[in-house]
This record gives C-alpha cells, structure tokens and sequence, in this order.
C-alpha cells in the first residue's frame, strides 16, 4: 500500500514580486522597492525547507531592464534549483533588449519542460503573441492586435492590452508534451504567467482554447499562475487552477507558497497573504 502521507517531494511559489527601484502606488497596492526585501524573507523561509526548486511565476521586475540586476540577485542566496519565467512587465523594457529575456531569466528555451520523480513539469510563456513582447516588425504583434480587437469587438472582459496569447507553435508543443506525459502516466504541473480560469479580466485572450487542450489530457492536474495580484482558483474537470496572489502588493506584509506533492494530491502551504489549499487529483 502506498504512504500518502509523506510528501514525494516540495517545492516554494513566488508570484509577481515586479521589482522596479521607483516610488510605491499606494492607489494600485504597488510598492515595487519593497520587493526585494520581501524576496529575500521568502528565500530564507525556502532555504530552510528541503525543496526541489523554487519556481517565480513572471513579473520579476515592473520595468527596466536595470532592475533585473537588483531584484535577480536576490536569488544568488538561494539553495535550491531557481526557475524563472516571464511576465508583462518583464517585457517593460528598452526595444534592444526584448529578445534577451528569457536568457536573463536563465531559461534554457521560451518553453520547456522538465521532470522530477514522475511529475512533468510544463514551463510556458504566455507572452508569445502580445503587442509587448515580440520586438518591432515581428509578425506577432500583427497577430495580437488582431486577437485583441476581434475580443474587443466581443466585448470580453480579458480584452486588455496588458493580457497575450500563445503562438501555434507553442499550443502544439504544449499539445505533444502533454500526450506524452499522458502515454507514460505521468501527473503534469504546468506554469505560467497568465491566468485562464475562472473567467476573469486577467485571463489569456485564447483561455478558450487553451482549457479545451488541457481538459483532452488527463496528465494536466494543475496550472499555477500569478498576474492578477489579488490571487484565485477553480477547478475544471480534472485540472486545478492556482493564481498566487502578487508579492508587490502590500508595503510589509509578504505572500508566497509551498508545495507539497503527494501521489494523489498537492498540500499547498500559504505564507502571509498566501491561502492554503488542498488540491485533490
């Protein structure tokens, strides 16, 4: 019989810490300075867990690309695997530098996956088709203006400038990725910036069709995600929908996760405005 009471293994959850050394927005729940120290608390808290890694779900500056320096050193005192990926406002930066970000965020593809034990985690980018990300004269962009104002003309609430889209390319490598973990039984954990349920202002223009993809693999059990600061859940057919709540929001008080990962579960343990929650595959 198996022990489903010890975890098969862990790993910590930051959302959103959108470090910029500029003044706070007390109207917008915005205190881009404080992040660091923030940072550094939840690394402490991290480096006294034995955890797998330590994923950051997009958003690790507000704007800037000097900012990168101050906010990612804050990772150089932590002891476990550091994963990084992009969010909007990781894009806010000089024209030049648009197709070095994810090499600044040390990610070894825009998209990738990797496994531990026999969970396959998914690491995606939802900024792939966005009227930021692409640099000037990519046949993207031309792609996310047209996908914006056709949801315009809808009169979704997604709608939004600050929201994107995947490419086909990407959809298809997320589609072949997943069948795979299907085939071999594996549970997939998939992150990425954006959100995609419930509906929300937040969500991805193609959530549509991103959850008809996920709901034709039985491998996808839960999607982790940040971008609406204030945080949400739900849960369709058989995947989980986690939105971290974001780290910039408060001047003093933090917010960040630990998961643990069972055979049947994931026990996941907020700090500060975190909640925890108890995700039932």
């Amino acid at each position: 019989m198996t022990d489903t009471s010890t975890p098969l293994f862990s790993f910590g959850i930051v959302a959103d810490p959108q470090y910029a050394d500029i003044p706070a927005r007390p109207e917008m729940n915005r205190y881009y300075a404080q992040s660091r120290g923030k940072l550094s608390q939840a690394i402490e808290t991290f480096n006294a867990h034995e955890l797998e890694f330590v994923v950051t779900l997009g958003d690790i500056i507000d704007r800037g690309w000097e900012n990168f320096d101050a906010i990612l050193g804050c990772y150089d005192a932590l002891e476990h695997r550091c994963v990084l990926l992009p969010g909007n406002h990781d894009f806010s930066v000089a024209p030049e530098y648009l197709d070095r970000i994810h090499a600044r965020l040390n990610m070894p593809a825009p998209w990738y996956d990797f496994k531990v034990g026999g969970v396959r985690f998914v690491v995606l980018d939802g900024n792939d088709v966005s009227l930021f990300a692409p640099p000037p004269g990519d046949a993207r962009r031309e792609l996310a203006s047209a996908r914006l104002a056709a949801l315009q003309e809808a009169g979704a609430i997604n709608a939004q400038e600050w929201n994107a889209s995947f490419s086909r390319d990407q959809l298809d490598w997320l589609d072949r990725t997943l069948t795979a973990a299907d085939a071999a039984g594996e549970d997939a954990i998939l992150f990425c910036h954006y959100p995609l349920y419930p509906q929300n202002a937040h969500n991805m223009w193609d959530a549509p069709e991103i959850l008809s993809l996920l709901a034709a693999h039985p491998s996808a059990k839960a999607w982790f995600c940040g971008h609406n600061h204030t945080g949400n859940y739900g849960q369709l057919g058989h995947t989980h929908f986690v939105n971290f709540k974001g780290m910039v929001d408060t001047p003093d008080e933090n917010t960040f996760a630990i998961a643990d990962v069972y055979e049947n579960r994931i026990e996941i343990t907020g700090f500060g405005r975190e909640e925890s929650r108890t995700l039932i595959f």
